[in-house]
């Protein structure tokens, strides 16, 4: 039998051992977050996110990494720390991980490999060229704050670019739209 989503082993911010069996029939959004990035105050908008959807079996992960210009140099404790105090996340947050590179966690691995496309990622690059860097190649998540949705069935059935904000009408319809699948 294939690996599932469920069967990856993944560490929680705390360091203790997890998967996201415990996440099994919800609806997830899994998101790799970083502290010092222009996209940061994301958090916000995540977390509402989460407090307006969670009681319909909804979840944002999130996956600190510090992939892109150091923007995650913290230990998980301080990561954790920064996002209690500065945005009262209250939703799961994980150890921080690789998501990119020869590294990469499994975890994303599969993520990509499930769903290689990232929707709007040319607006994302042209972006980030503006600032003199270069991105990532295809198919690799091209910043922070990319986001994988995720169905009830484990299922990955949208990625969305770094830059799409968490109360933008296609995140929040997509969300919805899973949310009503049962």
């Amino acid at each position: 039998m294939s690996q599932t989503l469920y069967d990856i082993p993944v560490k929680k911010i705390d360091g203790s051992d997890a998967t996201l069996n415990e996440h099994k029939g919800e609806v997830l959004l899994v998101v790799n977050v970083a502290s010092k990035c222009g996209l940061t105050p994301q958090y916000e908008g995540l977390e509402k996110l989460y407090e307006k959807f969670r009681d319909r079996s909804f979840a944002v992960l999130g996956f600190p990494a510090n992939d892109f210009a150091g923007q995650e140099p913290g230990s998980n404790a301080e990561i954790q720390g920064f996002c209690s105090t500065t945005y009262g996340v209250q939703f799961p947050l994980y150890g921080k991980i690789a998501v990119t590179g020869p590294d990469k966690h499994p975890l994303y691995r599969h993520l990509i490999a499930e769903k290689p496309d990232t929707e709007d990622r040319a607006g994302m690059e042209t972006m980030l060229r503006g600032h003199k860097i270069e991105p990532t190649a295809k198919p690799e998540v091209v910043w922070n704050f990319e986001k994988f949705l995720i169905n009830r069935r484990g299922q990955i059935v949208r990625r969305f670019a770094p830059d799409t904000a968490p109360d933008a009408p296609k995140l929040v319809e997509a969300i919805e739209a899973e949310l009503a699948k049962h």
